[in-house]
């Protein structure tokens, strides 16, 4: 699942329409850590039960129980019932639309601005945490991962608005184009890699 914030595009590789969001109960289901990680281990290691979402998430089964309702309600995740080996079991997965959402739709009333607020620094946090915890998590990678793979960069634009949003544009095609691979059938071992950008206005 690719999340976008703040820009609007044509998802092109996408198989399906984009999933645009506007509604704050949907960019809450969203934003919840719990429900953000829940999505991410779907996403990453593919269909789960939600016995197995509690064991990877290390949560109690009916916490993840609920949350994967809220994600249902929501559009964000759906029952894959060819998985099912009988009437009881539910496997659950990503929807297979790309998830957009903007801040400008949020602007109706200081409730709805105060969720987006609230949920673009929910992504920034879960964001940042990764990018943080890399030198506590250096060692336990082969030799390999350890130089060259975790880059950190940032450069100052002089941008008009126009150039801004065609940059970030160009931005998300790069993102969305390693996201839609397929993955190489050549034997290498591949981990998951969390890449994320952002492109805002700034001053020294």
């Amino acid at each position: 699942m690719t999340v976008v914030q703040e820009l609007l595009y044509d998802p092109g590789m996408a198989e399906e329409p984009a999933h645009k969001i506007s509604d704050t109960r949907v960019l809450a289901a969203l934003t919840h850590p719990l429900r953000r990680q829940i999505l991410d281990v779907l996403t990453v290691d593919g269909p789960a039960t939600v016995g197995m979402l509690a064991e990877r998430t290390d949560e109690a089964v009916g916490n993840v129980s609920h949350h994967v309702r809220v994600l249902a309600e929501a559009r964000l995740v759906e029952d894959v019932p060819e998985l099912a080996r009988d009437r009881r079991e539910r496997w659950w997965r990503p929807t297979p639309a790309e998830v957009r959402w903007a801040r400008a739709d949020f602007e109706g009333s200081p409730a709805d601005a105060a969720v987006a607020d609230a949920a673009g620094s929910l992504m920034l946090d879960r964001q940042t945490a990764a990018a943080r915890s890399w030198p506590a998590r250096r060692a336990g990678y082969p030799e390999q991962w350890r130089e060259g793979c975790a880059v950190s960069t940032e450069a100052w634009l002089r941008l008009s608005p126009e150039e801004a949003r065609e940059f970030g544009a160009q931005l998300i095609a790069l993102f969305d184009a390693w996201s839609h691979r397929p993955v190489p059938d050549d034997a290498q071992e591949r981990e998951p890699v969390l890449v994320f950008g952002h492109v805002v206005p700034a001053a020294p």
